[in-house]
């Protein structure tokens, strides 16, 4: 490898590339193993880009396992969900799937192996006991009374959790390592515990499950996972992750961790996310609202956009908050490129053409993306009466008002200018209907009037028009870090505004053959994506993005980060 590919590397490539000139590795094998106890957020994509990418960087392999250790929590509608989000984000594990529980027999196999070396104990101390034993940074640990028992009496306690005799919670399964350890992970930690629940694929077979430490690395081990890529958060487990290897004398696979994906006014603990579900401050966890990959996609993110994000935020060992409009530029700017251009009025105000003709309607030829050649065209329909955005009529405009207003001149994209003529109020003051004229020579396309027009207005016909509901999304949270204050609940920063539903809003005819998920630009308006819940009799959008970014990077925001994780 040449120096500047070398240059070029982040610091897990870095590592790798070392291991892998001084033959310490030979291939390069990751894996993604997510808790099927909820679905994948923004955090998780930044994890599954890093693993699959890194190993298709050296030519390797990328397994997905689940980490289904926990009966309670887990549902297989949780794992069919992450399978359909990872392949939605553009990567495949092949016929590399597999399950924590497929390696319950081998995983209980290492513990009694433990038990017959003298490092693990059975403990029926309570967890507040337990607790209590491990002190605390600054004060070694108390050994348990239970961690001198024999070896067969060991066994004998971890047959009987095995075989259901004591009841949930009554004993654990500690390894002996180091009351004193700096590490306080390090202090006996449990690595089994009784649980009498049906568990999504192995039923009763189990009342006893491994913990996460111990089902992990071993997990690793058995697959001959040569790196193990995780966030910061898994730092203070890698001592007990080296501990087993050496123990147990099995593969040494290697743990190595990046900084999280952390998303202002985004959180990412599937515990609070679930509660948002369960109370029903969200719809479910595909709302659009949700930094869950679901939510996001239902939403009308791309996932092409969501891997150039992971890109730009690079892969670090420091942990930072990443602007949430960098995320939304990288959307508007793939949006840009493939979503279909359409004409929405979300905020209709009625305009009457006088001296167009009555009755007549003209199809008006349209780009369905200037971005795109190949994206082909449109027709709209014209006619006498139109909508247009409220917000583009002003009665006492100013001169610097390039829109509609007396004395005022505009262009209706791809139809004609038109000039003010007047307008109607109600009896409350409030603008119902404006009037203008057109100039049958200003066609667009062909236009010989020589009359000049600053402002180009975005309309629809109103008898061909459709009128659908359209969701408009903010932050869900109105801070950038809601769980940061340790004294107050994260929910006390819900955004109760973060969800505005417009029912009177019209569009072209066009859209009544849109799929759910297609993705469209309103023109002037922003990025909308067609609901799964629309049906026949009412089209329903989520709008995306708008069309203006206010990001811009800050004193180099993420050049600690870089950004050489290659696609």
């Amino acid at each position: 490898m040449s120096e500047t590919a070398k240059e070029s590397l982040n610091f897990i490539e870095q590592i790798i590339t070392d291991d892998l000139e001084t033959k310490k590795n030979v291939t390069v094998h990751t894996r993604f193993p997510p808790e099927p106890n909820g679905f994948l957020h923004i955090g998780h994509v930044k994890a599954i880009a890093i693993n699959f990418e890194t190993a298709k960087k050296f030519g390797g392999k990328t397994n997905l396992r689940f980490d289904d250790t926990n009966p309670t929590t887990e549902k297989t509608l949780y794992v069919n969900n992450i399978k359909n989000d990872i392949k939605w984000l553009g990567y495949d594990w092949e016929d590399r799937e597999y399950f924590a529980s497929d390696y319950f027999d081998q995983l209980y196999a290492f513990a009694v192996d433990l038990i017959n070396k003298g490092l693990a104990y059975v403990d029926d101390s309570t967890p507040e006991q337990i607790a209590e034993m491990k002190g605390d940074p600054t004060t070694p640990g108390k050994n348990s009374p239970n961690r001198d028992k024999s070896i067969e009496e060991n066994f004998r306690l971890f047959e009987e959790m095995k075989n259901g005799v004591h009841p949930d919670g009554s004993m654990v399964l500690r390894a002996k390592v180091d009351m004193a350890h700096p590490n306080l992970l390090m202090r006996d930690p449990n690595i089994y515990r009784i649980k009498k629940a049906d568990h999504h694929r192995t039923g009763d077979k189990w009342c006893i499950y491994p913990l996460y430490d111990f089902a992990h690395g071993q997990s690793d081990a058995i697959e001959n996972i040569t790196y193990s890529l995780c966030s910061l958060e898994f730092r203070h487990h890698r001592d007990f992750y080296n501990w087993l290897i050496e123990k147990l004398e099995i593969f040494p696979s290697r743990q190595i961790e990046f900084a999280r994906m952390n998303v202002a006014h985004m959180i990412t603990s599937k515990r609070k996310l679930l509660k948002l579900v369960e109370e029903n401050f969200v719809t479910g966890w595909d709302d659009p609202r949700m930094p869950t990959v679901a939510g996001m996609r239902r939403r009308g993110f791309p996932a092409a956009a969501l891997r150039t994000f992971v890109n730009k935020v690079g892969v670090a060992k420091r942990e930072n908050t990443i602007e949430l409009d960098l995320l939304e530029s990288c959307v508007r700017d793939e949006l840009n490129k493939t979503a279909t251009r359409v004409m929405g009025v979300l905020n209709p105000l009625k305009m009457v053409i006088t001296n167009y003709p009555e009755g007549q309607v003209e199809q008006m030829p349209a780009d369905n993306n200037p971005e795109d050649e190949n994206s082909g065209t449109r027709t709209m329909p014209f006619s006498r009466e139109l909508y247009i955005e409220r917000e583009d009529f002003m009665e006492d405009a100013p001169k610097k008002f390039f829109r509609l207003g007396p004395g005022k001149t505009v262009r209706l994209k791809n139809g004609f200018i038109v000039s003010y003529e007047n307008h109607i109020k109600d009896e409350d003051g409030n603008v119902t209907e404006v009037h203008v004229q057109y100039y049958p020579e200003s066609r667009s396309g062909s236009d010989n009037s020589g009359i000049k027009a600053k402002g180009v207005l975005h309309w629809v016909s109103i008898a061909q028009a459709v009128k659908v509901e359209v969701r408009d999304y903010d932050k869900l949270f109105t801070v950038e870090s809601p769980l940061a204050d340790e004294e107050k609940d994260f929910m006390e920063f819900f955004n109760q505004d973060s969800l505005k539903v417009m029912e009177h809003v019209f569009v072209e005819p066009s859209l009544q053959s849109a799929k759910a998920g297609d993705r469209f630009q309103f023109m002037r308006k922003g990025y909308f994506c067609m609901d799964h819940e629309s049906t026949e009799d009412k089209l329903v959008f989520n709008k995306t993005v708008g069309l203006k970014s206010s990001w811009k990077p800050k004193n180099n925001q993420n050049k600690n980060q870089g950004s050489n994780q290659k696609k």
